[in-house]
C-alpha cells in the first residue's frame, strides 16, 4: 500500500467510518499525463451509514471534503466508483 493509499483511507475512515472501503491507485495507467506528478489518481469504492438520507452528490462532496487538502498536493484525480450505505450495497 503506497502512503497516498493509506494516507486516504485514514482520512475516509475517520471522516465516514465506512463498512467497506476499497482505494484502488491508477496511477501507474497515467504515468507521463500532465499533472500526474503532482499527484495520484485513484478509485474509490466505500459503504457508509453516513451516506444514509444523502443524494449522490451529498455523498460525493462528504467525501471530496474528508481529502480536501491532499486533492493539492497527493491527489491530482479522484474516481467515486460507488458510495451507497449498507443497505443499498
Amino acid at each position: 500500500m503506497s502512503d497516498r493509499v493509506a494516507l486516504i483511507e485514514e482520512r475516509l475512515r475517520t471522516v465516514l467510518a465506512p463498512v467497506s472501503l476499497d482505494i484502488i491507485d491508477d496511477s501507474a495507467a497515467h504515468a507521463g499525463h500532465a499533472g500526474a506528478r503532482d499527484g495520484g489518481h485513484f478509485t474509490v469504492r466505500i459503504v457508509s451509514a453516513a451516506f444514509a438520507g444523502k443524494t449522490l452528490i451529498q455523498r460525493h462532496r462528504l467525501i471530496y471534503a474528508a481529502l480536501a487538502d491532499l486533492m493539492h498536493r497527493d491527489i491530482h484525480a479522484l474516481s467515486i466508483s460507488k458510495a451507497k450505505t449498507p443497505d443499498e450495497a
